[in-house]
Order: structure tokens, then C-alpha cells, then sequence
């Protein structure tokens, strides 16, 4: 399952991610976590070294390797030149899967407590002025694109804040879209904002409550999200003390706030998998990138990448796990 964790700054999304992530795996699920946000805290609250994760490689400042790795043989994409950040895969691509070794698995990943871990990277001296972030990100949304997984299989990107999500189509990349709402006015203002965008798309949402101190905090957001509302996670001395870095076994979290973190995961695995819509969006998305600006600077029609009937994750539903 693909997950997208996302909210306004400060809501906790960086945390609560860090605790899906490290749940599943304690759990025995396999896990990816990627760190899309330009403020990259999640290695941190994950419990890797911080300073550790930042001197190693990053998937943003590798996007010519990615490109190159997943266009495989596919004939409609002769070079990394002719690739976008939304070119879909098609026959001759590279799949990727969640547990497989793979040379960019291996290079751009780390492995810790069950989880491969990797980030998209800050801003670097030379980005400053002439580069936005959402090139950056374009490398997890190619990831995605050709990423075969099962819904046993958790893929965990910690989004960036607020609505910039829509910046892309990377937004229609995940199964379920977890949003962190704190009971505020500003808070939920995100979450109106999400839904908006996402209301003609068939973005799968539901709202995680955070930092709630009593039950007039659980009725504002019920006010304000209504249904949308999975659960709510109160005040965490665990989540404070992972926050100096005392970071302890997740099983230690509050039992009322782990079982939030449960229902998140058993929400996702309920809801399942669209390969049909996963696939139809992604060449949606490809095709207005093409007109808006891939064709003008390729010097060819990118839209004809697109291979209507190959539809991502079908062919390989019923193969071994590895």
C-alpha cells in the first residue's frame, strides 16, 4: 500500500508517519519510508541518526540514475532525457518491488529496525534562487509510478506540508492519504483545502486527529471533518520524549494512541488496491505535463509514451513474493 501522511506544519505528520512506518515493521510487514518533505526530519524520527542520513545519498540529487535504472529497455523511452517525472511505465520498464535488492534499493536506501529508509534531500547551495522543490520530489513520484506493491507491503511518504502536494499529480499516487489534524482553525483550513483539491480525483482521506487535550478538542474536529475522522491521538509523554531523543520501542506508545496508529493501517488494508485507477491517473497526469511544458522542451510528443493497456501491478498480482 501506498500511504501519503500529510498536514499542515507543526500537526505531526512527520511523527505519526515514523509511528505507522515503525508499527508495521515491528509487526512483521515489509516497509519503505521516504522523506518527501523539504524540512527532512523523518530519519530522525525514525530513529536513524540524523546527521548520519543527511551525508548520505538522496534520491533528488540522483534523478538521472532513477531515470535511467526504471526506463529499462522500453522503447518509447530511448534516453533519460525524453523521461518526466510523470512518465509512465510501460513494456521494457523496470518494476520495482518492495522487497527486492535492487542497485537503486541498495545505493539510495538504509536499512533500520525493518525499515528501508531514504530521503529526497534539502535544498542544496547551488538550488537556492533556481530550482524548486517539487524537482526534487519528482524522483519519489517516478518511484512510485513503477513501484509493484501489495497491500500487505507498506510504502510510507512523509508528504510535504499544507496543499503543495498538488503542486504535482504525485497526490494521486497513494491508496490512502492520511491527514494529521490538530483542532485548530488553521489545521483544519488544510484539510478543507486537501479535500477540495482532491475532490475530483478519488483521493481516498482520512483525518487523524493530534495533540487532543479533551473531548471539546474531538468535538471541534468532528465538526469540521466529520466522517473523515479515523481517530484521535491525545498528548504523547512517548511521542515527547522520541522528540529529545529518547526514541523507545513503538510498542511503548500509549495503548489509546497505538491503537490509532492500528486503525490507520487496518483502514488502508481494507480499502485495497486500484491498479485500474492508479494506472489511469498516471497517464492523466503524464499527459498534461507533455502539453504543459515535457513536449516543448523534448522536441516530441512525450503523450505517446503512453500505453493504454498496460496497466501497472496487474500482470504481477499473482507472482511469488520475493
Amino acid at each position: 500500500m501506498k500511504l501519503a501522511f500529510v498536514g499542515k506544519g507543526g500537526s505531526g505528520k512527520t511523527t505519526m508517519a515514523s509511528l505507522f512506518a515503525r508499527r508495521a515493521a515491528a509487526l512483521g510487514h515489509p516497509v519503505l519510508a521516504i522523506d518527501a518533505d523539504i524540512n527532512q526530519h523523518l530519519a530522525a524520527a525514525l530513529g536513524l541518526d540524523a546527521e548520519a542520513a543527511a551525508m548520505g545519498p538522496v534520491l533528488g540529487e540522483r534523478l538521472a540514475d532513477i531515470k535511467d535504472y526504471l526506463r529499462g529497455t522500453n522503447p518509447l523511452v530511448p534516453s533519460a532525457d525524453l523521461m518526466l517525472k510523470t512518465t509512465p511505465p510501460g513494456p521494457g520498464s523496470r518494476l520495482v518491488t518492495v522487497r527486492e535488492s535492487n542497485p537503486l534499493f541498495d545505493d539510495l536506501f538504509t536499512e533500520h529496525d525493518g525499515i528501508r529508509f531514504a530521503a529526497t534531500g534539502g535544498f542544496v547551495e547551488d538550488d537556492l534562487g533556481v530550482s524548486c522543490y517539487h524537482s526534487k520530489v519528482g524522483a519519489v513520484e517516478l518511484l512510485l509510478n513503477h513501484l509493484v506493491d501489495r497491500t500487505d507491503e507498506f510504502v510510507v511518504v512523509d508528504m510535504v506540508a499544507g496543499a503543495e502536494a498538488f503542486a504535482s499529480g504525485m497526490f494521486t499516487r497513494f491508496d490512502h492519504t492520511f491527514l494529521v489534524c490538530e483542532p485548530t482553525l488553521r489545521s483544519v483550513g488544510v484539510y478543507k483545502q486537501y479535500l477540495g483539491y482532491a475532490e475530483d480525483y478519488d483521493v481516498r482521506i482520512s483525518v487523524i486527529g493530534n495533540k487532543i487535550d479533551d473531548e471539546y478538542d474531538v468535538a471541534f474536529l468532528r465538526e469540521h471533518v466529520g466522517d473523515a475522522l479515523l481517530g484521535w491521538c491525545a498528548r504523547s509523554k512517548y511521542v515527547k520524549a522520541a522528540e529529545r531523543g529518547s526514541v523507545g520501542p513503538v510498542a511503548d506508545l500509549e495503548p489509546e494512541n497505538l491503537a490509532v496508529v492500528d486503525a490507520a493501517r487496518e483502514r488502508a488494508a481494507a480499502a485495497g488496491k486500484d491498479w485500474a485507477k492508479f494506472t489511469r491517473q498516471a497517464h492523466e497526469f503524464h499527459r498534461k505535463a507533455a502539453l504543459a511544458w515535457g513536449n516543448d522542451r523534448a522536441g516530441v510528443n512525450l503523450a505517446d509514451q503512453i500505453v493504454p493497456d498496460f496497466v501497472l501491478g496487474e500482470h504481477l498480482l499473482n507472482a511469488p513474493v520475493h
